[in-house]
Parts: C-alpha cells; sequence; structure tokens
C-alpha cells in the first residue's frame, strides 16, 4: 500500500439503486484497499435521518468499511444528505468525522476540502433552507420525532426539492466563482475539492490554483486520487 489519498462524493446509497450499491461495494473491495486514505465528501447515502435508524438494507456496505479500515484510514466530511450522520454513524463506518472545511497536506500542499454546497452562493433559497436544517434547534426537533415521522418529512422535503429544481437554471445551482475566489483567499489553499454539484471537471484558476469535483455515482464510480509519483487523478466515466 502506497500513501496514496482518495476522495469520493455523491455516492447516494439507497436500497433502490443496487447498481450503484454494487458498484460502491466493488470499489471498497478492490480499489480503495490500494490508498492509505479515503476522504468521503458528503453525500455518501441518499439520506440519512439519525443514526438510531439501523439501516439493515446497506449492511453489505458498513461490513465493506469495516474491512477496509483494517489498512485505510476512512475520514467523513458531511453533506446535504447525510448532515445527521453522528458518532453512532461514523463509527458504522469506521470512519472519523472532519469538519467542513477541512485542510490536508498530501506532498506539502494546502488543499481546501468542502462538501460544496456552500459555494452555491446564488441559489439563495437553498442556503436559507441549509442554514435552518444545520441549526441545533431544527436537528433537535428533528430527531425528536419517530422514525416513521422522520422518514415522511424526508420524503415530503425531497419532493419539495424536486420540484424547486425543476424551476431553477443550471447556473443558479452551480458554485459562484465569486465564492470559489474567497474560498481560495479564507482558507489560503492551492486546491479546492469538493462534490455536490455532480460536475466532474478539474477548474483552472490564477495563481495556480485548482479546483477538482467529483461527480456523482450513476452508478460508475467517480473518485479522484493522490500520490507523490502521479499527482491528482480524477477518474471519472464523463470525462
Amino acid at each position: 500500500m502506497t500513501d496514496e489519498y482518495l476522495f469520493i462524493s455523491d455516492c447516494h446509497l439507497d436500497i433502490n439503486r443496487q447498481d450503484v450499491i454494487d458498484s460502491f461495494v466493488n470499489f471498497l473491495t478492490n480499489r480503495a484497499p490500494q490508498a492509505r486514505f479515503l476522504y468521503v465528501l458528503g453525500d455518501l447515502f441518499e439520506t440519512w435521518i439519525g443514526d438510531d435508524d439501523e439501516a439493515d438494507e446497506l449492511q453489505v456496505v458498513f461490513d465493506c468499511f469495516a474491512r477496509l479500515s483494517q489498512q485505510t484510514e476512512i475520514y467523513f466530511l458531511a453533506g446535504n444528505r447525510d448532515f445527521l450522520l453522528g458518532d453512532q454513524g461514523a463509527a458504522r463506518l469506521h470512519a472519523t468525522i472532519i469538519n467542513e472545511p477541512s485542510l490536508i497536506a498530501p506532498g506539502q500542499q494546502n488543499i481546501g476540502l468542502l462538501h460544496g454546497d456552500t459555494l452555491c452562493t446564488d441559489d439563495g433559497d437553498y442556503q436559507q433552507f441549509r442554514n435552518l436544517v444545520r441549526s441545533d434547534q431544527w436537528q433537535k426537533d428533528f430527531l425528536g420525532k419517530s422514525l416513521a415521522d422522520r422518514k415522511q418529512i424526508v420524503a415530503g422535503l425531497r419532493e419539495k426539492s424536486k420540484h424547486a429544481m425543476q424551476q431553477k437554471t443550471t447556473d443558479i445551482m452551480d458554485v459562484n466563482q465569486g465564492a470559489v475566489l474567497d474560498c481560495f483567499e479564507e482558507l489560503e489553499v492551492t486546491a479546492i475539492i469538493h462534490g455536490h454539484t455532480h460536475r466532474p471537471a478539474v477548474h483552472h484558476y490564477p495563481g495556480g490554483r485548482i479546483r477538482y469535483v467529483l461527480g456523482d455515482w450513476n452508478p460508475k464510480p467517480s473518485y479522484l486520487s493522490w500520490t507523490t509519483d502521479t499527482g491528482f487523478v480524477l477518474t471519472d466515466p464523463r470525462i
């Protein structure tokens, strides 16, 4: 095993997408063990409504994480679908929770890690909703409800989200370039890695700065790797 870093995001694991689950299990079994570090940058699950949900239908995934953790360090940064994953959920993933933004330094580079939704500042309605559901009071109220009630609430929110996305332009749902430049400056990094937008790409900015965007799994994997020999390499069937 080399000192390879792997980055993934937006797997959206869901029992209704067995093809994605199979692809992800294959990745955890055959590709990820080659790396020393695996960073999951949010939206690993289609929904996560609390650590008290056993999510038995995804046990095969938890088992794969358990085996992987024997040789690979696993880190988890929450996305907009799984921000309610807490210490118990992280333990099932054998992962260490990291906050957003997080900084790492492979090869002594300064790299910023995000889920990506905070960069989509043109979507004011979404940002307002994000602030609401990330508040301690909202989460306390939500987690205080029964699992059945939470599932019903989430189903309703998803329907509203789908309808809202149909009314928005694609530009609104992408990152704001000003927010990206501000992020480079605030974090003092040379590269940013994120997902969320489902638009895998490598974007170059003045001063040699680079933004790597991870794609969603649909169902083939999208991941970014880094080694001393290769540097960063984005693997995605769409690019």
